[in-house]
């Protein structure tokens, strides 16, 4: 159907908006918006009605339909003051206001060309299948001794990780029936890959000495013996029952960014052409996890090909999400209102088709967190951790919205232990500069500015890191050295100013929001 009004067209075949017989950019919800409203001019239209007519009935917040109702209004050169086509009823909703006229469209007429036949794929240019979530086996830690505490003890702790491994969704984990019943034996990594079907696998050591145990773990690929990561962890022996849990967790933070660094590793040799939505996802998180605006562009379209490929891909969503939440956060692109719709949206069709996954509720968390709800950024977070308690991801997000609200103590222990689960986290520098934040809200410049300069120091530190910094160099009394970080701000993204900085970082206490704005303002931010 084609409407028209005014200079405009909407073309519901085309899905096309134009302007004068000129195309206008509008996105898909967007476009969706517009029909309803021209669909039913004159007509007076609830929020519940366009929710469940455009949204179908999801759960979205307030903030989420004036955003879009913004994005409609520009594409219409319309404004919320002048309201020339969607104009508001307070208390009531909104009403399209234009005179419409409709007409079927014309018909499309195309001549359709034989396709040459595609030349046979070699074996290698097979397309992947869409979702190979890669499995693992952890197979009980093998006793250096014959006391028998020492082999109950490589069995618990294998159980414990397994138990940990089981709350990432994206990782299929061999059940503890099966893989140990390679207890007790030198293993073949080859034949526990066939055996179980194994991509990767667990093995370790448990000995006992002067008072002491020592754990040794090793992550290798079942195809290759390759080793990908071990690490060996000592404790006393009077502690390890208590402490099971705990190294449990510290292994399986560091098993998940491993692999997921291998498998992105291993994705960036395939052709693009022939990525399935697998390696596409885990390509994307290479790149989003670079943190500057090409890369960031290369993720999204890396999720968007995932989510093409297989649309129920939960992650896939959950990734596009985190894209747009990174160019509303550092400004990468202008329209920061039609961000953070895309934000949520993708936010919420990844929680629709898998609400137990920790990285989504973790995704909404982020949403509520740039629509200004920190109390419901929080609720969500902390959801996050209940499914996956060792999530060093959800703990700092945590960490740093409790900031916002004003906590710092109880927040700075809470980051530090993130820290302590994924040292060499990509967030690093995020996690280093929420506990230099912990310090601003209680006023410990000195630590502050310690923790700051840390945070600069990591990789991938971007400007909002860098503004952190220069306000605790500021606050600390080293104003050279805050100017230097406003410097680098200023090579980087020249229109950067504290208006950016607060929109991203809404510190709820009054006094110390001032405090941190008449900062920035010193330093010419």
């Amino acid at each position: 159907m084609l409407y028209r009004f005014d200079q405009f067209e909407i073309d519901t075949r085309n899905f096309a908006l134009r302007a004068g017989g000129q195309p206008v950019h509008v996105e898909p919800l967007v476009f969706d918006l517009l029909v309803f409203f021209v669909e039913r001019a004159g007509q007076m239209l609830s929020r519940d009605l366009i929710i469940e007519q455009v949204w179908d009935g999801r759960i979205v917040s307030d903030a989420t339909v004036s955003s879009c109702i913004k994005s409609a209004r520009r594409a219409l050169g319309d404004t919320g003051d002048s309201q020339t086509y969607i104009r508001t009823v307070r208390g009531r909703g909104f009403q399209f206001i234009a005179n419409v006229a409709s007409a079927p469209p014309a018909p499309e007429v195309t001549v359709q060309a034989a396709a040459p036949e595609p030349p046979p794929m070699r074996p290698e240019q097979q397309p992947q299948s869409l979702n190979v979530a890669p499995k693992i086996a952890v197979l009980p830690l093998f006793p250096l001794s014959s006391d028998p505490d020492v082999a109950l003890l490589g069995d618990a702790l294998a159980q414990e990780i397994i138990l940990e491994l089981s709350r990432l969704h994206w990782l299929l984990v061999v059940a503890r029936g099966s893989s140990f019943k390679f207890r007790g034996q030198e293993v073949d990594l080859a034949s526990v890959g066939d055996i179980l079907g194994a991509d990767y696998c667990v093995t370790g050591t448990v000995s006992r000495s002067a008072g002491r145990c020592v754990i040794s773990v090793e992550l290798c690929r079942t195809s290759d013996a390759g080793l990908i990561w071990a690490e060996r962890f000592a404790t006393p022996d009077d502690e390890i029952m208590h402490m099971r849990s705990t190294i449990a967790g510290e292994i399986v933070g560091a098993l998940e960014a491993r692999i997921q660094q291998f498998e992105a590793l291993q994705s960036s040799r395939v052709p693009t052409e022939h990525l399935g939505a697998w390696s596409a996802y885990h390509l994307g998180l290479w790149h989003m996890f670079r943190f500057n605006r090409h890369d960031n562009a290369i993720a999204a379209n890396l999720f968007a090909k995932a989510v093409g490929l297989d649309a129920r891909f939960a992650r896939a969503h959950a990734g596009l999400s985190f894209t747009h939440f990174q160019n509303a956060f550092l400004r990468f692109v202008p329209d920061t209102e039609s961000e953070l719709l895309h934000l949520r949206r993708h936010a919420e069709k990844s929680l629709e088709l898998d609400p137990l996954d920790p990285v989504v509720n973790l995704t909404m968390g982020r949403a509520e967190w740039l629509d200004g709800s920190l109390e419901g950024a929080v609720d969500w977070m902390e959801r996050a951790i209940a499914l996956s308690p060792n999530y060093a991801f959800a703990i700092y997000n945590s960490a740093l919205i409790g900031t916002f609200i004003g906590n710092g103590e109880a927040n700075e222990s809470k980051v530090a232990r993130a820290i302590a689960l994924s040292p060499v986290d990509p967030l690093n520098y995020a996690m280093l500069a929420t506990r230099a934040l912990t310090h601003v809200v209680r006023g410990n410049s000195e630590m502050a500015a310690e923790w700051a300069d840390r945070a600069v120091r990591a990789p991938n530190a971007h400007v909002q890191i860098y503004a952190i910094a220069a306000i605790a160099n500021e606050l600390n009394g080293n104003r050279a050295k805050a100017e230097g970080y406003v410097g680098q701000i200023r090579r980087v993204m020249p229109g950067f100013d504290r208006s950016d900085f607060l929109k991203s970082f809404p510190f709820r206490d009054a006094a110390r929001l001032k405090e941190i704005e008449d900062t920035l303002r010193r330093l010419g931010l």
